[in-house]
């Protein structure tokens, strides 16, 4: 697993690219290198449900996991989908722990390394909503969304689905420690109860099929997102 890396793309597309990716995503099977691959459509952190902010068809995420950064570059210079997302911003991760489990990434461990509290991290997300939760699962997300887009510690967030029930968060954190403080409640912004109150519903009766969490350490950025890099420093 000493090669293993992730990357996390955003990119502006066609509509039509966006939807045929989200039907027909690629696979290990259709990509070298490549173990697993989420494709979704953009949403803005905290917009009401029906609205062209909430599923931006026009702009794709896609979280993966490769067998090395040598897979990665050749798919952004020789795949079709590749070289899309070539054109907008991705990073590269290098994984150090998970919460929770999904069957697509069954294989990585509970934590591979540890994180110096000072260092940054971001945080994923990868969720299968039971649909019938999803009334309790808005009336919970949508405040946790816009308290961490709005979070002093993030540089970055957003959210992506692909419907009709996978969801991934994603957010780039100044550091560990501002990150672990907000899961918990215990940093001094306005409402810092709200993430522990959702994670307690959670535990009280679970949104998901399956879920995780993951943070995983930023080792490059590549492009931009709308003229911006995200990367902390």
């Amino acid at each position: 697993m000493n090669d293993l890396i992730h990357s996390f793309h955003l990119a502006e597309l066609a509509p039509a690219v966006t939807i045929r990716t989200l039907a027909r995503p690629p696979s290990a099977t259709t990509t070298p290198g490549l173990r697993h691959a989420e494709c979704l459509a953009m949403m803005r952190l905290g917009a009401p449900i029906i609205t062209p902010a909430r599923l931006q068809l026009g702009r794709i995420a896609m979280f993966a996991e490769w067998s090395d950064e040598r897979a990665l570059e050749r798919f952004l210079t020789s795949d079709r989908l590749g070289r899309q997302l070539a054109t907008g911003w991705h990073v590269r991760l290098r994984f150090l722990r998970r919460y929770g489990q999904v069957a697509a990434l069954s294989e990585l461990p509970p934590q591979l390394e540890r994180a110096e509290p000072t260092e940054p991290v971001v945080a994923v997300t990868l969720a299968r909503l039971k649909l019938p939760e999803l009334p309790r699962f808005l009336r919970w997300g949508r405040p946790v969304e816009r308290f961490v887009a709005n979070h002093p510690g993030t540089t970055f967030a957003t959210a992506a689905i692909r419907p009709p029930r996978t969801f991934v968060t994603f957010s780039i954190w100044r550091t560990v420690r501002e990150m672990t403080d907000m899961t918990h409640g215990r940093d001094e912004t306005p409402d810092a109860a709200t993430h522990a109150k959702a994670m307690a519903e959670q535990h009280r009766k679970d949104f998901h099929h399956e879920s995780t969490f993951m943070r995983l350490r930023p080792l490059s950025e590549h492009g931009s997102w709308q003229g911006d890099r995200l990367l902390p420093g």
